[in-house]
């Protein structure tokens, strides 16, 4: 059997056995983001709660991103472009001075960035859906890659400062608030908790399309499964060449042609 082309760069000196059409998702646009959020309201337990309200300070520990709600808009004055609106809701953990009790919290931090998205007005309907339903056929799909934030530092608030209207308690989806152990405090009676946290995303747009693409050779993976070889049986086992045809389609089939007999 011919040497076998492996994933990754490919040697110029690599012959393409062919060029295929391939459905996919083109990238049209992306940006990386590294975020330091500061003094981003923390809605706590009702248990913990109780602690900020005769804590001292606070220690940071964790912050762990829940989920993010993304959607799309197009730019009405910028052809081809679109907002990405990013809501991202953390679970965040700490602890009090002195006592060192156990704080959770829920956190929300949302974001918006302008991408180019490119315009396409197709319809795409597969056999796969159980219904008939558009998809990818005037925006495009937005698409959010991130990591656990960094807690970076963490502070307390009386009661009775300012609020910004930007940080009043809000309607929280049930599936974020199931994530907690117990009822999460919304409302402005106790101290409030503010966290810092760093973020890293990266944020792209893309759109169905079909590309042509080059083909080296199918992708068999070079490692066996582990197994126990022990005895005669697995011994001859062993010998008989893995029948590589019988996993991926011929590009053609001779009649005279036994390429099923490997052994």
């Amino acid at each position: 059997m011919p040497d076998r082309t492996a994933a990754g760069p490919a040697d110029p000196a690599a012959l393409i056995r062919e060029a295929v059409s391939v459905h996919t998702r083109k990238i049209f646009d992306s940006c990386r983001d590294k975020d330091c959020v500061d003094d981003l309201r923390v809605f706590p337990t009702l248990s913990s709660q109780s602690y900020i309200d005769s804590a001292l300070s606070l220690r940071p520990r964790s912050a762990e991103l829940l989920y993010i709600d993304v959607s799309v808009e197009p730019i009405s004055f910028n052809r081809g472009y679109y907002t990405v609106d990013c809501t991202h809701f953390y679970r965040v953990t700490g602890e009090t001075f002195p006592g060192g009790d156990t704080l959770q919290g829920l956190a929300i931090f949302e974001k918006r960035v302008m991408l180019f998205g490119s315009e396409g007005s197709s319809k795409c309907f597969s056999s796969e859906d159980t219904l008939p339903r558009p998809g990818g056929d005037e925006l495009p799909i937005a698409v959010v890659n991130s990591v656990d934030p960094i807690a970076l530092h963490m502070k307390l608030v009386d009661a009775d400062a300012p609020l910004p209207p930007e940080q009043e308690p809000r309607q929280i989806p049930d599936f974020i608030a199931a994530a907690f152990p117990e009822a999460l405090v919304l409302n402005n009676s106790g101290r409030r908790w503010y966290a810092t946290i760093g973020q890293f995303s990266i944020i792209r747009l893309e759109r169905p399309t079909q590309l042509l693409v080059p083909i080296y050779d199918y992708g068999l993976p070079e490692k066996e499964c582990p197994g126990n070889a022990e005895g005669d049986p697995c011994e001859l086992f062993s010998r008989i060449p893995f029948p590589v045809e019988e996993f991926f389609p011929p590009d053609s089939v001779d009649d005279t042609e036994a390429y099923r007999d490997l052994v």
